[in-house]
């Protein structure tokens, strides 16, 4: 006979249920808003030169949004519906990790202090698991999912990767300095949660108090921008602090280009989510040698091996 604790351990609450008609009604909310108003195109800064894109000369750009496509939505519901079944099926593989790394805690924390320290935790591991996925090409493969969108909306937020699991191990310290795996995954849950309704157009600037600490639309819409100044930078979480603290804050002035710097023109769920695995291993398969095979993999995207003959 089941044990009824199994059904508590399940990886799905009450919280991720009333997610989903959550997301539904504020994206149809979203979208009907921007109806009557006015909208600009995607691409519509591709003509621009980098020195353009660039140029923080002027006042700030006013917000116009780009709005919805019907075919990008879709391409983003179906990228979350993946990442939902990869992480599910992972579940009990990170909760066994998990709970041993916690049965060996190097430290014992009160009760009533997991949950907030986890909150703080948690978001300062996740500054550096987001910065590592722009700065190692491996990782970028996975979170190269989320950028790959020319529109920046609420539906945005849901194209999620399907390989997390790359990235795992960035929050198992958390167990391991005494925070139970519980609050942890509260903590994550809640900051992913957090992140996205400031996926938006829809909410230009806040007022200046929270704009000094916060992750906000308009830090992150920074974020999501292919413009040179905005590349690799706010990665924050819930707190825009982080970034402020080690070097990577840009505050939004011109116009955002949102996507790749070479977008891949699809809506094919398998090649948003693969398609830049498929490059390493096209890249690796190759180079010449292991230390240019070795760099298409560690490397920031985008390096390529110097050409021969030529001075370093």
């Amino acid at each position: 006979m089941a044990s009824p604790k199994r059904k508590r351990d399940l990886p799905i609450d009450l919280i991720d249920l009333l997610s989903v008609p959550f997301f539904v009604t504020t994206i149809l909310a979203e979208a009907r808003s921007m109806r009557n108003r006015e909208l600009r195109q995607p691409g519509d800064m591709d003509h621009e030169t980098k020195a353009e894109l660039a140029d923080t000369s002027g006042p700030p750009d006013p917000l116009v949004p780009v709005g919805y496509e019907q075919n990008d939505t879709r391409a983003s519901l179906l990228m979350l519906a993946g990442n939902i079944t990869v992480n599910l099926a992972l579940a009990g593989v990170y909760g066994r990790i998990n709970n041993r790394l916690f049965r060996h805690r190097l430290v014992r924390l009160p009760a009533k202090l997991q949950l907030p320290l986890a909150m703080v935790m948690w978001d300062f591991l996740y500054y550096w698991s987001h910065r590592w996925q722009h700065e190692k090409r491996i990782f970028w493969a996975n979170h190269v999912t989320h950028h790959s969108s020319e529109h920046y909306n609420l539906s945005t937020a849901l194209r999620q990767p399907w390989s997390g699991y790359l990235l795992a191990w960035c929050y198992m310290p958390m167990p391991l300095l005494g925070i139970a795996p519980r609050h942890a995954a509260k903590a994550g849950q809640l900051n992913l949660l957090y992140q996205y309704w400031i996926h938006t157009e829809a909410i230009d600037r806040l007022p200046p108090s929270a704009e000094t600490v916060l992750n906000t639309p308009s830090h992150h819409r920074v974020h999501h921008g292919a413009n040179p100044q905005y590349l690799d930078k706010n990665y924050g979480g819930i707190l825009i602090t982080w970034d402020k603290l080690f070097g990577t804050f840009e505050p939004e002035h011109r116009r955002i280009k949102y996507g790749l710097t070479k977008n891949i023109e699809t809506f094919n769920p398998f090649r948003i989510a693969y398609h830049e695995m498929a490059d390493i291993a096209r890249d690796v398969r190759r180079a010449s040698n292991w230390r240019d095979r070795w760099g298409h993999v560690w490397k920031r995207p985008g390096w390529s091996p110097p050409a021969i003959g030529l001075d370093s």
